[in-house]
């Protein structure tokens, strides 16, 4: 009996301290200056082994901002080493619920991890309902770890989240950091959001979910990486018939409506061929590719170079460099 309880033992330090080393390992290397973007959530809806669902890091020495926080995104940045304890906000382009519902668990995270000011949830108008919502939910929550660890481990202001309602333009100017933020096209939904990130000369565009339009063209060009939404339609519309032919046609009938909000393929080649991008990069795939046959398929209409992402990827832009890094 001893020496099995031995065996537990040992087997939760070890699991207890490959959590904390997750939670609190360095992600960033100490001379490195620039912005670097970690791929915490790369799929959507759909069901996708070995993928959470939207969510990207983006950190500079001093700063680190989510976009979006889709479920199983916040064990994704823990896992590869986020410092939680430096972030300052979750950005959100808007409020399906693929985007937000890690948002607790990224605050309960950097809570832990020594955030040191409440974090901020922003995002365009209804953001306010979003956050109050989250903290009436884990109000108990909040209350029984401070009962357990304490307040001066765990300040409870600090557990609370703050909403930021904002519109478009510049959002974010502090410590070489510039945030911009415009508007997308992802109907019904009014407004959504992407962000421009910028910072010692090089650049991130995320667009969240949205068709390809004027505004993100212009906004996209120059820009050192652009992080866009991607459909293959042919994998879409062949499980929409499957289902139909199945004779399941609520689901053929959803797989019918999320065609014309999502950008294809082919709308992203428009995309590579008007704007001066450095590396197009997919992420949010419709459906997540799991075989050969599946990247084929979103390759297609693609130029050459498109990235499609996995979770876990890093992107990295050293500043006085044009160099464009892919781990």
């Amino acid at each position: 009996m001893t020496k099995t309880l031995s065996k537990i033992g040992i087997i939760g330090l070890v699991f207890y301290s490959a959590v904390a080393g997750a939670q609190t390992a360095p992600s960033f290397n100490a001379n490195f200056d620039g912005l670097k973007i970690t791929l915490c959530g790369t799929s959507s809806p759909l069901p996708a082994p070995g993928r959470a669902q939207a969510c990207i890091a983006v950190e500079t020495r001093d700063h680190l901002y989510i976009v979006d926080a889709g479920s199983g995104s916040a064990a994704t940045a823990q896992l590869s080493g986020i410092p939680l304890d430096k972030m300052r906000g979750i950005l959100l382009t808007h409020y399906h619920s693929d985007h937000i519902s890690d948002i607790g668990d990224f605050n309960l995270n950097s809570w832990i991890a020594g955030r040191p000011a409440p974090l901020q949830i922003i995002g365009p108008e209804g953001v306010d309902r979003i956050v109050e919502g989250l903290n009436i939910t884990y109000e108990l929550d909040r209350g029984y770890r401070v009962a357990h660890h304490g307040a001066e481990l765990l300040n409870p202001e600090l557990g609370v989240m703050q909403a930021r309602t904002i519109g478009e333009g510049v959002i974010v100017d502090e410590d070489g950091l510039r945030i911009t933020a415009f508007e997308v096209s992802h109907p019904p939904i009014d407004p959504a959001f992407g962000y421009r990130l910028d910072y010692g000369g090089r650049s991130v565009v995320i667009s969240g979910d949205s068709l390809v339009t004027d505004k993100i063209v212009n906004i996209s060009d120059g820009a050192d990486v652009v992080l866009h939404d991607a459909m293959a339609l042919q994998l879409v519309q062949g499980a929409e018939a499957m289902s139909r032919g199945a004779g399941n046609t609520r689901i053929a009938a959803v797989l019918h409506d999320i065609q014309d909000y999502h950008a294809t393929t082919a709308d992203l080649a428009r995309l590579a061929a008007e704007a001066t991008i450095g590396q197009l990069a997919l992420y949010h795939l419709v459906p997540a590719p799991r075989n050969a046959m599946a990247i084929a398929a979103f390759n297609g209409d693609l130029p050459d170079g498109a990235l499609i992402t996995e979770d876990g990827m890093v992107i990295t832009l050293p500043v006085g460099s044009k160099e464009i890094a892919v781990d």
